[in-house]
């Protein structure tokens, strides 16, 4: 049977080569290594911005990366003769406005006053906000596991945040917040969209990212923002985010999501934060304290109990 999503001739990409791992006889495999490979691209790539953070301003980054990986989708797209046809304008926007630009804007200006290890911990709350926007927006009742994990995430959100600490801190742990808030809401209207329309998951993150750069650019030209640094560093850093953690990554995640349970898929995803902590400690210095340790235990508490959550609702 011919893949709905891809279209009449296909041509050679990495995407195709990525699609036969996944249908092949060791299909487990190949998702369990496709998601590794994401985690891994996705945690360093807190990393990098931080470093990048020096070297051009947050909401100019956003753009850029934005751009490079429309281009980059664009021609995977028109290489593997997939289709491109634009989703319904209105649920598009929403998404694009909350998931793609509100998110990482709102991060890349909380990366400026805060460690790259604090935010990625509350930006990645995003599964939490899902489950407060699904029953909202879809009708999705939280159960016992929900709430249980929601107060878990609450207790490790307030070691971290330590508003005891300054407003400072908590100025950046907010912003951070609301970042998260905003991913959460874009994916729940990503979700009902997908639920309403049958839309291309390559074209969709493909205009996605276009719409993404569009909407960024008045935020370059309202907030003052410092000059770009037109060094080796800056040229190789927007390569990797706009290419590998944006284009890649993206489309290496949609495509594991297409084919595991959601629990593997959720349960992957909780790499990405545990790594940019890691990372952080090792290339940044960026040392967690004893409470800060603490919250980020129960944080994954937290989201193991919501993904747990989410497998039995689906099984049941």
């Amino acid at each position: 049977m011919r893949d709905p999503e891809a279209g009449s001739r296909p041509g050679p990409s990495f995407a195709l080569f990525a699609e036969h791992i996944l249908k092949s006889g060791q299909s487990d495999r190949g998702a369990l290594f496709l998601m590794a490979v994401t985690v891994t691209l996705w945690g360093a790539s807190w990393v990098v911005m931080k470093y990048m953070s020096t070297l051009i301003g947050p909401f100019d980054l956003v753009m850029v990366r934005y751009a490079i990986a429309f281009v980059t989708l664009l021609a995977v797209a028109l290489v593997s003769r997939q289709s491109l046809a634009f989703p319904p304008f209105w649920p598009m926007l929403g998404i694009a406005v909350f998931q793609t630009t509100a998110f990482q804007c709102l991060c890349q200006l909380a990366l400026v006053s805060g460690g790259a290890g604090h935010v990625v911990m509350l930006a990645y709350t995003m599964p939490f906000w899902v489950v407060l926007f699904a029953w909202l927006l879809l009708g999705e009742r939280p159960g016992q596991r929900h709430i249980a994990g929601l107060v878990f995430a609450a207790v490790g959100l307030v070691l971290i945040i330590a508003p005891w600490e300054g407003l400072g801190s908590l100025a950046g742990s907010l912003i951070a917040l609301a970042g998260g808030a905003s991913w959460g809401l874009g994916t729940v209207l990503a979700k009902r969209m997908f639920q309403r329309h049958a839309s291309n998951v390559l074209g969709t993150t493909t205009w996605q990212m276009l719409m993404g750069a569009l909407l960024t650019w008045p935020v370059t030209q309202i907030f003052p923002q410092q000059d770009a640094v037109w060094a080796p560093e800056l040229f190789w850093g927007l390569a990797y985010m706009g290419v590998v953690a944006s284009a890649l990554g993206w489309w290496m995640w949609l495509s594991v999501v297409r084919r595991v349970s959601a629990t593997v898929a959720g349960m992957s995803g909780l790499g990405v934060p545990v790594l940019t902590v890691i990372l952080a400690w090792l290339l940044l210095a960026e040392r967690p304290t004893p409470l800060e340790l603490v919250g980020i235990a129960s944080i994954m508490t937290g989201l193991v109990l919501v993904n747990l959550g989410f497998a039995r609702r689906q099984s049941a």
